[in-house]
């Protein structure tokens, strides 16, 4: 059972997506787990052929409980553990809550994993009239194709709403931020950017662009964080038992608000690795999939950093809460015209002010500001991003 942050303890098998003798390969999804998060679709981190399926549907098991085994594909090769996410992770990272926070959303208001949800779109099946028979009273795909093979249902008497999966998300985030503002030595930078370069080569880079490949500003800001941990990397890593453990790639935990007040932080993976034409096309998928409920267990468990923008709130600085074992987490704030010295005259300019909360054990003042500086210089040639 994958850790998967909010402080989880626990989480309930909803469905296997492969079954004993399924060739399965790294990347795969193996199974559906329900947490407070909503249904995760787990991934396997092994190839090889799904030997036992351990947990059973509807089963809730601690974390790190051995879901299934999985042998390899020599003749010789005995059935191992599969690994999940929470192997992958260093350490248990709470939910993401700096300023804005909450609970995912789900699409309706019944349990139903994310490949059931997706079929039953295609199937033109209504999930509010069909009966759940997974975990929990969740819905399967096999629930789907059941009622698709039965024809419309009739229209049900109205039921009462079920638990509020938000009440719980919020006990989580409250115990996991409260835990680190006790554990974590933190401490706090800002500096103010110029955005006037940035927003000019964005504005004629996007006229160049049909409407669906422009850019927004806050690719620009994803992409100058990831580079700039080129040059502090001890920003980008864990603290982990006792020490600084550097990450293996740069996966930013990006801050989504949800609708209804919720946020989660899912990561964009090897982000200083991507053109802005990539980003920005994962950064929408990621949105897309969070307010859908339809993430996977690795885009939980691998942030290595986390960036939190509430410029479109209208918020002008953000000092957030680190999200241990993560070591460091930026804040964005709203672009605004304000009065800037240069060239020894006052001007307007439209500024944006970067914020860094640090985990003083893995770095201290002097590093985090190199580290400012650096997405300052490196939004200045945007063009170079």
């Amino acid at each position: 059972m994958p850790l998967l942050g909010a402080d989880m303890e626990a989480g309930t098998l909803v469905e296997w997506v492969k079954h004993p003798g399924d060739v399965v390969k790294r990347g795969d999804i193996i199974a559906v787990v329900d947490t407070q998060k909503g249904a995760i679709e787990i991934e396997v981190f092994d190839n090889g052929v799904l030997d036992q399926a351990i947990v059973k549907p509807g089963e809730k098991v601690p974390v790190g409980t051995v879901l299934a085994l999985i042998r390899g594909t020599g003749p010789e090769e005995p059935a191992t553990v599969t690994k999940t996410a929470e192997q992958s992770a260093p350490a248990r990272p709470p939910t993401p809550a700096p300023a804005e926070a909450g609970t995912l959303e789900r699409p309706t208001r019944v349990r139903v994993s994310p490949l059931a949800r997706k079929l039953a779109e295609d199937l033109g099946v209504d999930v509010l009239h069909v009966t759940g028979t997974g975990a929990q009273g969740a819905i399967t795909r096999e629930d789907v194709e059941r009622a698709a093979a039965a024809g419309p249902a009739p229209t049900p008497p109205p039921a009462a709403a079920p638990p509020d999966r938000g009440t719980a998300m919020r006990s989580a985030i409250a115990a996991a931020m409260a835990r680190s503002k006790r554990e974590v030595p933190h401490y706090y930078l800002s500096t103010t950017i110029d955005m006037s370069a940035a927003l000019a080569w964005l504005r004629t880079e996007n006229e160049k662009r049909p409407m669906p490949e422009r850019l927004l500003p806050a690719v620009l800001l994803l992409k100058a964080v990831a580079l700039a941990l080129r040059d502090v990397p001890e920003l980008n890593g864990y603290w982990t038992d006792g020490g600084f453990r550097k990450g293996a790639g740069v996966h930013i935990g990006s801050a989504i608000s949800l609708r209804g007040g919720g946020l989660i932080a899912p990561a964009l993976h090897d982000v200083d690795r991507m053109d802005l034409t990539t980003l920005m096309r994962n950064l929408q998928d990621l949105v897309a999939r969070a307010r859908a409920g339809s993430l996977k267990s690795s885009e939980l468990a691998d942030p290595t950093i986390t960036v939190t923008n509430l410029g479109d709130q209208g918020v002008e600085s953000v000092f957030g809460i680190i999200y241990p074992p993560q070591v460091a987490l930026v804040g964005f704030g709203r672009i605004s015209d304000r009065p800037w010295v240069g060239d020894g005259k006052i001007e307007k300019r439209p500024l944006l002010t970067a914020t860094l909360s640090a985990d003083h054990r893995a770095s201290d003042g002097h590093r985090g500001g190199v580290f400012l500086t650096a997405i300052d210089r490196l939004l200045q040639t945007p063009e170079k991003l």
